[in-house]
């Protein structure tokens, strides 16, 4: 699963690499394995390739766990400066000692001595005074007094090194300038930057990015919202869409808009303009910008858009009937997915049963209407103009407009009160298919009454 966050941050760094002629760098950040496997690195290089960026857009992947040699050596290095200390206690002996089960680490093994041993994890030594300022382009200059930054762990009890370790130490020997991320790791960067300061390097320019919130203002959560971006592929989002929304997560472009060509985003994108407060992610504007989107398409590539969803539906299709469809259906759709509803009428043998559309569009003088169409349409020229007007004589001999009575034929040849262009859809149906679905429901309304 990749999440909307980290696929928002990716964004984020590629547009500002290709801005500054620099390189993005994909690190899969594997040092956890009980985190990690080989079907989650192959999810986030799809999901980055739907996005647009393939392996021609950045360096990597870089796997963390490649460079544990160098993580061992600088942990030894940071003990060997007295920049780090064993330690053997357990969260239960922290609150033993402390009384109070949310204070964290004590230093109660800062000058025990310990030795590497079963139990015992390395933990980096903070200062005990002084500040440390993290220079963040969103948020300012963020200062953490030292004083209260714990002694954190930097390798555990097997020798393997932590998240803030490595990828210190990544940086460093990747030559990485700036590192865009979600504000949740801002309280790391105090962390991280004395590790670079001990290790002799230069921090990064840093910039934390709002957390993304749903519409309680609740942060994104895997257990509670959809958050995996190949679920919204899956469900019919174009990666082009999906691009253009995810960077509207707290920046927005010139001139009141919402619809940016990507060479536009990429133009005008600062992330010193990014609002530090949370982002909404509003599904209800991805879906209408996505809906743009696939208007915007030509004809054919919206046809070739759709083949996949309609490779799974429930019934055979046939592609050049799906071609005379695909305009009248385009500019409906705001999901790919709903086209396999929007045009399945025409490839079934007979129109879907709606339950709740025919009650509500086969009332009097329903019976009459469809008696009429099918009168009228026997020998009609068959095309849409000559079907709506013979259909709007029939409306006005019963005193309705074109709306009421086209609601009962509707339901009868495509079986449901809304849908693509009700004479258009006639059209390509054909005249005996559609005369057959009237007739039927004819006798279905007789049998009821």
């Amino acid at each position: 699963m990749f999440h909307v966050g980290g696929a928002r941050s990716a964004l984020f760094n590629w547009v500002m690499a290709a801005q500054s002629g620099g390189t993005l760098v994909l690190r899969i950040e594997d040092t956890d394995a009980s985190r990690n496997s080989p079907e989650w690195t192959e999810g986030i290089i799809r999901a980055l390739a739907w996005l647009g960026m393939d392996g021609e857009q950045y360096e990597g992947p870089y796997f963390q766990s490649a460079n544990a040699d160098k993580h061992v050596e600088a942990a030894r290095t940071l003990r060997e400066q007295g920049r780090a200390y064993y330690c053997d206690c357990t969260r239960e002996a922290v609150i033993a000692r402390t009384g109070d089960q949310h204070k964290g680490y004590d230093g109660f093994c800062r000058d025990r001595g310990l030795e590497p041993g079963p139990g015992r994890a390395l933990r980096f030594r903070t200062p005990d005074e002084g500040q440390t300022t993290v220079v963040d382009l969103l948020r300012g200059k963020p200062v953490f007094e030292n004083a209260v930054l714990e002694d954190f762990v930097i390798a555990r009890a097997d020798g393997s090194v932590t998240f803030l370790l490595a990828n210190a130490v990544d940086d460093m020997s990747q030559g990485i300038t700036h590192v865009v991320r979600g504000e949740e790791h801002l309280s790391n960067a105090p962390k991280q930057q004395l590790l670079w300061e001990a290790l002799g390097g230069e921090p990064p320019v840093w910039a934390h990015v709002p957390v993304i919130v749903n519409e309680k203002r609740q942060k994104l959560s895997k257990r509670r919202d959809k958050v995996a971006l190949e679920d919204y592929r899956a469900e019919g989002y174009l990666a082009e869409a999906m691009r253009n929304y995810l960077m509207l997560l707290g920046w927005a472009p010139s001139g009141d808009r919402e619809i940016v060509p990507w060479d536009v985003i990429v133009d005008e994108f600062r992330i010193e303009d990014v609002n530090s407060s949370p982002a909404f992610f509003d599904v209800k504007k991805l879906r209408a910008i996505n809906g743009e989107y696939i208007r915007a398409l030509p004809v054919e590539k919206f046809i070739a858009e759709c083949l996949p969803f309609l490779q799974e539906a429930p019934f055979d299709v046939d592609v050049a009937v799906f071609a005379e469809l695909a305009p009248l259906a385009q500019t409906r759709v705001a999901l790919l997915s709903e086209i396999v509803q929007m045009i399945d009428f025409a490839f079934l043998d007979e129109p879907p049963a709606d339950e709740q559309s025919w009650n509500k569009a086969m009332k009097e003088p329903a019976a009459a209407i469809l008696a009429a169409a099918e009168a009228a349409y026997q020998d009609a020229p068959w095309n849409a103009d000559e079907l709506k007007e013979r259909l709007e004589r029939i409306g006005t001999e019963h005193g309705l407009k074109l709306g009421k009575t086209q609601a009962p034929v509707r339901v009868a040849v495509t079986g449901r009160t809304v849908g693509l262009p009700l004479f258009e859809s006639l059209e390509i149906l054909g005249r005996d298919r559609t005369l057959a679905r009237i007739a039927a429901a004819r006798a279905k309304l007789a049998v009821s009454s």
